[in-house]
């Protein structure tokens, strides 16, 4: 038995190193600051409720969804979920997971454009992920036009579901920079207490950064795999 050795397949070890580390990052750090009850008393639900209103927000329905860090804004339907260990949860952790998923309530509100960017991007992001590579793979089995054709139409939609990783960082840093202010102007928590939180948020972050470095380096495996069966 042959085996066939592709050496861009380290991209894809590298890229999943990479989540895998930022994943653990961001449980230890959730996990220590979850055992940190704020001083304010206020849960996950209460602390988005009293935030939402202060920014003029009354019609985000903020409810409980189960699993552990699912928490997400959807502007579809104008809902925040926050999860088992954000929505009944007083700690200083899930006060600022809170915050920041009220953070994008505030820029669906204000109507902030990386958000609605990333919002037109969706649709065509998903589509991508799933239908590059087969097209990519059919392409590489045939010749001519159509060939190239299909390639070509599998990198871009590849590129699409990269630029929406891309586009994404800057809507999930402004979200956790408008939590971070939020919670020093309510005085939902104090000073030392928001120190925890940046650090919850900081680690939530890096999750982002490694998605879009580890779909990056599929892209560029992707671009090395094409250009190297043209070459031959």
């Amino acid at each position: 038995m042959f085996f066939y050795y592709d050496p861009t397949y380290i991209l894809v070890i590298l890229g999943a190193v990479i989540c895998l580390i930022a994943s653990a990052r961001v449980n230890r750090v959730f996990a220590k600051y979850a055992q940190v009850r704020s001083r304010s008393g206020l849960t996950g639900k209460e602390a988005a409720e009293l935030i939402l209103r202060a920014n003029g927000i009354y019609d985000v329905k903020v409810h409980h969804i189960p699993g552990n860090l699912t928490d997400h804004y959807d502007p579809r339907n104008k809902t925040l979920g926050l999860s088992d260990a954000t929505y009944q949860a007083a700690s200083v952790a899930a006060i600022g997971v809170a915050a920041h998923e009220c953070g994008h309530a505030v820029q669906h509100a204000s109507g902030y454009a990386p958000l609605r960017i990333r919002g037109a991007l969706v649709p065509v992001a998903n589509f991508g992920s799933m239908a590059a590579w087969p097209l990519i793979l059919i392409g590489l089995f045939l010749s001519g036009n159509s060939s190239n054709l299909l390639i070509n139409l599998g990198i871009f939609l590849f590129s699409a579901a990269v630029l929406f990783q891309l586009v994404t960082l800057p809507v999930e840093f402004n979200a956790s920079a408008r939590a971070v202010k939020v919670l020093e102007n309510t005085g939902i928590l104090h000073a030392d207490e928001i120190q925890g939180t940046k650090k919850v948020l900081g680690a939530a972050a890096l999750t982002y950064v490694a998605s879009a470095a580890a779909s990056i380096l599929q892209l560029l495996r992707l671009l090395l795999i094409v250009g190297g069966n043209r070459d031959d």
